[in-house]
């Protein structure tokens, strides 16, 4: 090769480098190694080459990670990027939409949870998810905790239960408490577990849906912006349950807010334009140090 076509390579290279899209990202190619994390522990979820389409729409691409147990993976990037609909891949909640199509594989503990056969009513018992905004049933406080349990067999309180003895209340109020306790709201709700849900704050409500979730003793709790729509000191009292849970639960969370995701996640994926996991790496690391230009760009604020 010529001195001349050296020189032209590199004009090139740095010009199509420096080409941006419309969502204002610099075209750029994703290196392996970005995405292959190796820090953190156990592997509780592997995900491998996962593919989504809604319809004609191309969510994901390509996506391989694993996530490590007992620890918090924060999930980060612009709107439309597809880090909710990789969320719900985790428990299959994209199964009930009729557009959505799935390819690749994701396991539990080694599972496959996308193979034939596979009980999703007890895959969402051990892979939990919290929604963006608080959904309490309108029923009491201590039925929003015990109704998983009951739904699932754990615990018996109905007039069958009653009539053959295997009825154990003492049991569903010990559930609730150590549910509750857990959720962080147990002392401000004890004395009116009989009130109606509804009454609670936007914030408690939240943590009452952990607490629900909590009570059919999950393995994984999937939180998609489980704080986007409380207040600042709601918002603090989820951060700081978010960090608790990890000690005993894998956390994957959902996240607008990179300073969230700075605070309470042990590492973090950088999801993109295009559906495209670019970068996922130890938090630290991907808010100081990151690799990719386009992830230095999007956290500072260049786009997105």
């Amino acid at each position: 090769m010529s001195q001349t076509d050296t020189a032209e390579t590199r004009t090139n290279r740095t010009e199509s480098q420096s080409v941006s899209t419309t969502t204002g990202e610099t075209v750029e190619e994703t290196q392996a190694e970005w995405t292959t994390y190796e820090g953190g522990g156990e592997t509780k979820l592997a995900v491998d080459d996962l593919d989504v389409h809604y319809g004609s729409d191309h969510a994901l691409k390509g996506v391989s990670m694993d996530i490590p147990e007992e620890s918090v993976t924060a999930l980060i990037g612009p709107s439309g990027c597809g880090k909710s609909t990789f969320l719900r891949c985790l428990n299959r909640m994209n199964d009930r939409i009729r557009a959505a199509s799935v390819d690749g594989t994701v396991t539990l503990d080694g599972e496959n949870i996308y193979q034939d056969g596979v009980d999703l009513v007890e895959l969402r018992k051990r892979v939990g998810m919290v929604f963006q905004s608080p959904n309490p049933f309108p029923k009491s406080i201590r039925e929003n905790v015990s109704y998983g349990p009951r739904k699932h067999g754990d615990i018996e309180t109905g007039l069958l239960a009653r009539l053959t003895g295997r009825a154990d209340p003492g049991r569903e109020e010990a559930l609730v408490e150590q549910s509750l306790e857990r959720a962080a709201l147990w002392e401000e709700v004890r004395d009116r577990l009989d009130d109606n849900a509804l009454g609670l704050s936007g914030g408690q409500q939240q943590r009452l849906c952990i607490a629900r979730c909590l009570a059919v003793d999950p393995d994984v709790i999937l939180m998609d912006e489980p704080a986007s729509a409380l207040d600042p000191i709601a918002t603090s009292k989820i951060e700081d349950l978010i960090e608790d849970l990890a000690e005993d639960y894998t956390v994957v969370v959902v996240t607008h807010s990179m300073q969230q995701a700075a605070r309470v996640s042990d590492q973090t994926a950088v999801f993109l334009t295009g559906g495209e996991l670019v970068e996922y790496d130890d938090t630290e690391k991907i808010f100081e140090n990151p690799e990719s230009q386009r992830v230095e760009d999007y956290i500072s604020g260049k786009f997105g």
